[in-house]
């Protein structure tokens, strides 16, 4: 930072938010409570349910179990800030939790486009190799894809918020957005941000273009083995399994795709912030609710451990 000519990191920001829609503010503070509420429940409820039960010890609910715990502390690291901005007439985020938001938040959701990925993989795997499966997606492996996702998650927050974080921004703190994001603080800077604009869309493409187009390839050679299978009870087994998948990676990417590759100009004001608010508040309440209902496995545990907790409770 730029400390003479940047008084911001002393001041802080204030995040505008929804500031222009005092009504629609009231609202949008039950709705986001409500799903920030459902969004820990179901996340933490998933991860206990994994954990605990012998049956889901397979590298499809250890996945799982990662991306509830990614969507937990991504949900908390943007949703208290926000609730406390939609009540308070102040809006002010300091300097230090603009930028504790700004690289968490990256880090956080650059690790779950990688992570959606690897998920398409090990479905590919279990459906187009079934009797290999769990020879090649050992314990080993899973972790090793796991902590590949968390590693390219956070060596590219640090390279995309530290460039952002390097530019004056001249004093100006109004920050039209309710969350600290690379693309509205660059909206900020005094200075040409031609070389950051050009990095970040070189690493949007990486983290959304290229891994949205591995799980293409990975659905389609899936729906090629699927196809094959004579029964149409196991076809329908197995597109099951991977339609919860598909759903997650057509509402997660299809929200960040139209926020960070669509040129800025053609957005209205407000049209940034509402895609944004979907896939921060929305998104993360919706996958337990996804992989949940629609996963017998899943619905089988839950239903047998709270059947034990009620005899338990009755005795």
């Amino acid at each position: 930072m730029v400390m003479n000519t940047n008084d911001s990191s002393l001041t802080g920001f204030i995040l505008l938010g929804f500031s222009d829609h005092p009504r629609l503010q009231k609202i949008l503070f039950v709705l986001i409570l409500i799903f920030y509420l459902l969004t820990i429940l179901g996340n933490t409820t998933i991860i206990l349910v994994s954990c605990l039960e012998p049956q889901l010890h397979t590298p499809m609910y250890f996945f799982l179990c990662h991306l509830s715990f990614l969507d937990l502390c991504f949900t908390s690291s943007v949703i208290p800030q926000l609730l406390v901005n939609l009540r308070e007439p102040t809006k002010a985020i300091t300097y230090s939790g603009c930028v504790a938001q700004l690289y968490i938040s990256l880090a956080l959701g650059s690790t779950e486009c990688v992570l959606l990925a690897v998920m398409s993989y090990d479905r590919y795997m279990a459906i187009c190799r079934p009797l290999r499966y769990p020879v090649l997606m050992h314990p080993q492996l899973c972790m090793a894809l796991a902590a590949l996702s968390w590693l390219s998650g956070v060596a590219t927050t640090l390279v995309q918020s530290t460039l952002t974080l390097q530019l004056p921004f001249c004093g100006h703190r109004f920050v039209d957005h309710f969350i600290c994001e690379v693309p509205v603080l660059l909206k900020l800077a005094c200075v040409d941000t031609t070389f950051n604009q050009a990095e970040l869309f070189v690493a949007s493409v990486i983290f959304l273009i290229v891994p949205v187009s591995l799980i293409l390839v990975s659905y389609g050679c899936i729906v090629q083995a699927v196809l094959k299978i004579k029964s149409a009870a196991g076809r329908q087994k197995a597109f099951g399994t991977c339609s919860s998948h598909l759903m997650v990676v057509v509402i997660f990417y299809g929200t960040i795709i139209f926020m960070y590759l669509q040129p800025a100009k053609s957005q209205s004001k407000d049209q940034g912030k509402f895609v944004s608010l979907f896939y921060t508040v929305v998104t993360p309440m919706l996958n337990p609710l996804i992989y949940t209902l629609r996963n017998k496995e899943v619905k089988g545990v839950l239903k047998k451990i709270l059947l034990k907790f009620l005899r338990i409770n009755s005795v």
